[in-house]
């Protein structure tokens, strides 16, 4: 038996206690400094405040600032934050893991630097770690995954990633259950850049579907010609982008383009995609889904600034991202919805 402690008690770090803890494991939840209520509740009913299932038997809840106790003696560490706490997570939780330690994080995003290029998060923990001098194996979980589907049991397949093969087995010997399968890869920009990517472009395949609602009314049926062209036209940026960012293995896609599909059908991206969609600007949109976390925005924001500094730098074309280039307008300068269609077509001889 292992003891694994996660760091961050939203709703993702929040599934993977369940997979953990039925594989025998001891199992510490500690939430942030944001999560008190859910660790409150928890600690009452046993049960998550977003979940409709209990806890497995057993799971072990922590506040913040008992996290030095819930980090003794851990064989693995996860960390459950949003891509709003990675600073917050590599000045308070990554100097108190013991050396040798894995840390397994489920954040998903990029960082854009003044150069153009895209930096995936484990690449700034590391740098964490180096200044430290401490030796803690980075590893991430990319790939189609919703939290409240995983609680569920519902099948589910996602890749871990980091540096090293053998660390990545052994994460992989205390998570994997019969309905969570796991693939391994050491390719982190490919994989944490793909599932990043697919933020942004979740955001303009859901605009279709406002659009729909705006034109044929909201109660009317779905219809999926326009968000299986977007679909495509996300796709193609994606593969585009991810070979921008030097990716080791193209495979590396289809974990992106999984995680593409499941984020359209559900969650915060679809919401704010719909009522964009529908006609609100980005302020009200967020007004209206106040207390949401919204990673897609920052996202989406970050990675069409870095395209158009790689434009001007002759290394990317702008007419070659006209979706997120879109996207990026509605954001940063409140443009309506005109998805551009006739930029998607290509011809071929």
């Amino acid at each position: 038996m292992a003891v694994i402690t996660i760091v961050g008690s939203g709703m993702m770090g929040s599934a993977l206690a369940f997979p953990a803890r039925e594989n025998g494991h001891e199992v510490h939840l500690v939430g942030t400094h944001l999560d008190r209520e859910i660790i409150d509740t928890a600690r009452k009913t046993n049960r998550h405040l977003k979940f409709t299932k209990d806890f497995p038997a057993g799971v072990k809840f922590y506040q913040i600032e008992e996290l030095d106790e819930a980090l003794k003696g851990a064989d693995l560490v996860i960390g459950g934050v949003s891509s709003f706490g990675v600073d917050w997570f590599g000045e308070m939780v990554l100097p108190r893991v013991a050396d040798g330690t894995p840390v397994l994080t489920v954040t998903k995003g990029l960082m854009d630097r003044e150069d153009g290029s895209l930096e995936p998060y484990p690449y700034l923990w590391q740098r964490v770690l180096d200044s430290l001098g401490k030796k803690v194996p980075l590893c991430a979980v990319g790939g189609p995954c919703t939290s409240y589907e995983l609680v569920a049991h519902d099948q589910t397949e996602v890749a871990f990633c980091g540096r090293d093969v053998s660390v990545l087995e052994y994460v992989k010997s205390l998570m994997q259950t019969d309905y969570y399968h796991i693939s391994l890869s050491t390719d982190v920009m490919g994989i944490e850049s793909a599932v990043a990517l697919k933020n942004g472009y979740a955001l303009g395949i859901a605009l279709t579907i406002g659009l729909n609602q705006k034109a044929f009314g909201l109660d009317s049926e779905l219809h999926f010609n326009s968000q299986a062209a977007v679909f495509g036209q996300a796709a193609k940026e994606m593969y585009a982008l991810l070979q921008s960012q030097d990716a080791g293995d193209m495979s590396n896609l289809w974990v992106g383009v999984g995680d593409l599909y499941v984020t359209v059908y559900g969650g915060r991206t679809r919401l704010i995609g719909i009522l964009l969609g529908r006609g609100m600007d980005i302020d009200a949109a967020k007004a209206e889904l106040n207390g949401v976390t919204l990673e897609s925005l920052v996202v989406a924001v970050r990675v069409a600034r870095a395209i158009r500094i790689r434009a001007q730098q002759g290394k990317l074309k702008l007419a070659d991202f006209p979706l997120l280039m879109h996207v990026d307008d509605i954001l940063t300068n409140h443009a309506p919805v005109n998805i551009p269609w006739e930029e998607f077509t290509f011809v071929r001889q």
